[in-house]
């Protein structure tokens, strides 16, 4: 493909987002960003709780810049494929990763190399809130709350099992940390992905799974699972009458957060108007409504939102912890 001329900048700029592709060339003068369509880049499949955020977000953060805002999926490496693309692109503010903290803070112990560096090869925009997942069991299971099943889990080391998406993922690792804090031995089944790992305990296969709450959510509201906690520190508003983990074990926290961030290098001028369209629409009594209807514990307060700074230390602190429990775990992916 031949390189843009100045005179049809425009032209391939749209030919190049109609392919999925960011534009490679720096945006017109900064003073008028944007203008152009801005894609923010979920590493996730479409219909897990990265991109069920994303596309609220990218809709009310379209509304307060007054430009078209899209979601593009780019799934694949647990999260990887689409990180390394985003820290890869132009730094002109119009493609930005909508990430989670699984892939942002896990990838780095987890893989030998993810492709990109968290911290250095990005900038914090805004941080949107968290997700807890629910520590879920089957119906028939016999223990119906939190210390029967730590009580059971001591009584028979290594005979209980849980369903995780794979090695090396958050509801493997949550499962992990909950055997390192509470001294017990469950046993790990890793499943091909989510959805498999979920029919095997719906089924009654497996007794039990950490989902995160958007995703199961209907599953406890039917009865067909029972929620024995949050992997939180704090209950969740949208199951107020399920405890916490953290009650049980003293530090437990297994919350996934989301946060929007830009490649590095993003002008400071773009980066303070996308931080004023986010902090705009995280101010937004719609959006917020719209989010925590999703189980997202937001981040934050309308007027006082995470800063920067916060937001690279809550990374810095998390990539820590997870290396530590990925280490004493064993769990490794090549």
């Amino acid at each position: 493909m031949h390189a843009c001329s100045a005179s049809r900048r425009t032209a391939c700029a749209s030919i190049l987002l109609g392919l999925g592709l960011p534009a490679a060339f720096p945006a017109v003068a900064q003073g008028s960003y944007p203008s152009r369509p801005i894609v923010l880049v979920v590493p996730q499949a479409a219909g897990g709780t990265n991109d069920i955020v994303g596309r609220i977000v990218a809709q009310k953060l379209g509304e307060k810049l007054a430009a078209a805002t899209v979601v593009e999926n780019r799934p694949g490496a647990g999260g990887n494929i689409g990180t390394q693309a985003v820290a890869k692109v132009s730094r002109d503010g119009y493609t930005l990763l909508m990430t989670i903290s699984s892939s942002q803070a896990i990838n780095p112990a987890l893989y030998k190399a993810p492709g990109f560096d968290p911290v250095a090869d990005f900038t914090p925009v805004s941080m949107i809130g968290a997700v807890p997942n629910v520590l879920l069991a089957h119906p028939s299971f016999p223990a119906k709350t939190v210390p029967e099943l730590l009580a059971l889990a001591k009584s028979r080391a290594g005979a209980l099992q849980y369903a995780s998406a794979g090695n090396g993922t958050l509801n493997h690792l949550l499962g992990e940390m909950l055997n390192q804090m509470a001294g017990i031995e469950l046993q790990h089944v890793p499943y091909k992905g989510v959805a498999p790992a979920l029919n095997d305990v719906l089924g009654g296969q497996l007794p039990l799974l950490f989902g995160s709450l958007p995703s199961t959510l209907q599953y406890i509201k039917a009865g067909k699972l029972r929620a024995l906690a949050v992997s939180s520190a704090q209950r969740s508003p949208v199951l107020p009458d399920v405890p916490a983990l953290g009650e049980f074990v003293p530090g437990y926290n297994g919350t996934l957060w989301i946060a929007l961030f830009a490649p590095a290098g993003v002008p400071q001028e773009v980066l303070a108007r996308l931080r004023d369209g986010m902090h705009q629409a995280m101010a937004d009594k719609d959006m917020r409504a719209q989010l925590q209807a999703q189980g997202v514990e937001l981040a934050g307060t309308p007027a006082r939102q995470a800063t920067p700074e916060e937001i690279t230390a809550t990374l810095k602190q998390d990539i820590a912890k997870w290396a530590r429990i990925v280490k004493t775990s064993g769990a490794t992916i090549n």
